[in-house]
């Protein structure tokens, strides 16, 4: 089938990287499984060998038709819309995400699934490798920003493995890799739609210091133990939780 350059198409199909993938997933009968961007369904045929049912969200239409011709609804449900506009939580608690995410929607999709990560038991998903390396990069490292900041106060994240443009058709110009992410049993400790605020915020002015860059007093930063002369890309998520609190507190 043709791919769509405005729905980011690239399809995964090399036997080795699927097998891989499967087997991260590790999928058991009786799983809720919600698979992003199934394609041409290369995913999506051996995850029904080990479940008897899982629900697919395929934006391209005829993909979509392709695939319920296929499957009957009572193995596949298929789900023909914008993930982006998805409600997940319409789906089954300790739902399990996976898919070969397209690339040019992939940190919004991931903002996205992150304010469902209460309903999430975990997540798989292939990706541009320069997006997990921000994913699972460190305070005070170029890949650290915003990506970073809202992710791992939500998921505990790790990079599993790298997967060359060839497992793919047609090839994209970047790298890939797949990364799992889970839940942090933990909920944050601060208002969420403030944390989201100030953390756009912080990054927006990231080279700026923390004195010029966020809404805080200097004995605020005092009381924090922080200092204000740091820069954004120097905090760790949990600053940005507490820096937040003390925002909101005020």
């Amino acid at each position: 089938m043709k791919t769509r350059k405005r729905f980011g198409q690239h399809f995964l199909h090399d036997p080795g990287v699927l097998k891989r993938l499967v087997e991260a997933i590790a999928p058991a009968s009786g799983d809720p499984i919600v698979e992003i961007g199934p394609g041409e369904g290369a995913l999506t045929r051996p995850l029904l060998e080990r479940v008897p049912h899982l629900t697919a969200i395929e934006i391209d239409r005829d993909l979509a038709s392709s695939l319920s011709r296929e499957f009957p609804p009572e193995r596949l449900t298929v789900v023909s819309a914008d993930a982006l506009d998805f409600d997940f939580s319409a789906l089954p608690a300790g739902l399990r995400v996976v898919g070969n995410l397209p690339y040019n929607i992939s940190t919004p999709l991931l903002f996205h699934l992150a304010r469902f990560a209460g309903r999430v038991r975990d997540m798989h998903f292939m990706l541009q490798r320069e997006v997990i390396d921000r994913l699972v990069a460190k305070p005070s490292t170029s890949d650290y920003g915003r990506l970073s900041v809202m992710l791992q106060t939500r998921f505990e994240m790790r990079k599993l493995f790298n997967v060359s443009p060839g497992a793919f058709r047609p090839p994209p110009k970047v790298e890939s890799a797949v990364v799992r992410l889970v839940p942090l049993r933990e909920k944050m400790t601060c208002d969420e739609a403030a944390f989201e605020k100030l953390v756009r915020e912080a990054f927006s002015a990231r080279r700026k210091t923390l004195r010029n860059a966020l809404p805080l007093a200097l004995p605020d930063y005092d009381a924090l133990e922080i200092d204000p002369k740091l820069r954004p890309e120097n905090l760790s998520p949990e600053d940005y939780v507490r820096i937040t609190a003390r925002v909101c507190a005020r």
